[in-house]
């Protein structure tokens, strides 16, 4: 009955080391910049020209589709910082990406992209504004 008590103690503290270390796990998802960014309706001027891109932040993942990479892409996160974030795509049979955002405050982030979409190399570099409300 004892050694019954020491392991149900046990599997008690086990339990409850988890719940601990379930917020600090999902605290770690590597895309701590993103959670700093207002959210809303933000425009990207790209340095090359071409047109200005609108688009609707609701979680920052949006800012990672910069240059328009493949879409259902697996995600890595090569460096995530407070202030800056490097994310590689990868794409099987499509392609590959690798996006970094810069923030220089919560409604402005500088973004860059390159990659291979179907084939063919790209590359942009931008200045992401937040304008609005979605």
């Amino acid at each position: 009955m004892i050694m019954l008590d020491k392991r149900l103690r046990a599997a008690v503290l086990v339990v409850a080391g988890f719940g601990l270390a379930l917020p600090a796990a999902a605290a770690g998802d590597g895309y701590s910049l993103l959670r700093g960014l207002d959210k809303g309706a933000w425009q990207i001027k790209y340095r090359e020209g071409g047109k200005a891109q609108r688009l609707c932040v609701k979680s920052g993942m949006e800012l990672l589709s910069i240059g328009n990479p493949p879409s259902g892409c697996r995600r890595f996160v090569v460096k995530d910082s407070e202030g800056s974030l490097d994310v590689q795509l990868t794409c099987p049979g499509r392609g590959y990406a690798r996006t970094s955002l810069r923030k220089e405050t919560g409604s402005l982030v500088q973004v860059e992209a390159q990659g291979v979409r179907n084939g063919a190399p790209y590359s942009v570099r931008g200045e992401a504004r937040r304008t609005g409300s979605c």
